[in-house]
């Protein structure tokens, strides 16, 4: 009999839950909530209105969404990478000088003149220069390789934009060298100089993107 009566009792106090209004039952699933984290089981309550987190020695905490806690944090969008084009002007212009100190038998300044615009010629085929969301990579040939460690400062050729302390473009109209100072690489900074065998523009434009204005130069409209 006494099995009898416990049974009708339990489908009482369902059936009463089912008719509770539906804020009632929200108060009873968050006490419900905060019961079984202080017992620090792992249940799924759908009647809880929070967040549940499981703390590393079993402990449940509760963050209640409905008192403002634990807000969404926001997206952030990730950037495109860019990869300037190359651009054959300064070795062109340099094996054309070349040229012409040889044809006026002037050899001794021709022939360095000449190796350095074979050097960039090879160097522009092969070279590029990669904005990723966060940093500046040069990498190698149309797959993209890996470039290794710097010859000259050591490290990786993968600077973040965050380090950058400066830089600067000589010159925007026919873009020769650009500089730019990281920390990264050192604590006091370290300079860099490449000579601009990309799309000037483009190198331009991307670098005012991620690193920021540079300090003297400025963009010349197309």
């Amino acid at each position: 009999m006494d099995f009898v009566n416990q049974k009708q009792m339990a489908s009482t106090l369902l059936s009463v839950h089912r008719f509770l209004p539906s804020q009632r039952r929200e108060n009873i699933g968050y006490l419900s909530g905060i019961r079984t984290s202080l017992c620090g089981q792992v249940v799924l309550n759908p009647n809880f209105p929070g967040r549940q987190i499981t703390g590393s020695h079993g402990n449940r905490f509760v963050v209640n969404s409905l008192f403002g806690i634990g807000k969404k944090a926001k997206s952030r969008v990730i950037r495109e990478t860019v990869i300037p084009e190359p651009d054959y002007r300064i070795p062109i212009v340099l094996l054309g000088f070349a040229g012409g100190l040889v044809y006026t038998d002037n050899l001794v300044p021709g022939v360095p003149v000449g190796l350095l615009g074979l050097l960039l010629l090879f160097q522009t085929t092969r070279v590029r220069f990669v904005f990723d969301d966060e940093a500046l990579e040069v990498k190698i040939g149309d797959q993209l390789d890996e470039s290794g460690e710097n010859a000259f400062v050591g490290g990786k050729n993968r600077w973040k934009y965050s380090t950058f302390v400066n830089w600067e473009f000589w010159w925007p109209n026919f873009p020769i060298l650009v500089y730019f100072k990281e920390t990264q690489t050192k604590p006091e900074g370290q300079i860099h100089f490449f000579p601009i065998i990309f799309n000037g523009k483009q190198l331009y434009d991307v670098m005012v993107e991620r690193a920021g204005s540079s300090k003297t130069s400025a963009p010349k409209e197309s």
